[in-house]
């Protein structure tokens, strides 16, 4: 599943420029599948500012960082940063 496969293949045929607003009435109620739950569009847009966006990829960069903590697998966790130089790190889980 890609976080924005149903914006890509709604919005992403939209006319552009767009504003918030715009893109709001016209796909609000867009329901975007996040890993642990979900949001429609309307949502994550009413976090932002209004803008215009002059091409869809604005609008699906805009999506991804008005996206709340449900966006994210698994909030804090990453097994490819070593720990600082006089930090105990994190504890190993094995799955």
């Amino acid at each position: 599943m890609r976080l924005l496969s149903a914006l890509d293949e709604t919005v992403g045929a939209h006319s552009y420029p767009a504003t918030t607003e715009e893109v709001i009435d016209e796909y609000g109620d867009l329901e975007l599948e996040l890993p642990n739950g979900n949001e429609t569009l309307e949502t994550v847009l009413s976090r932002l500012d209004s803008e215009t966006f002059e091409r869809y990829e604005e609008l699906q960069m805009a999506t991804m960082n008005a996206m709340s903590n449900n966006a994210i697998g698994r909030k804090g966790y990453s097994d490819r940063d070593p720990s600082c130089i006089g930090e105990d790190g994190h504890e190993q889980i094995s799955f």
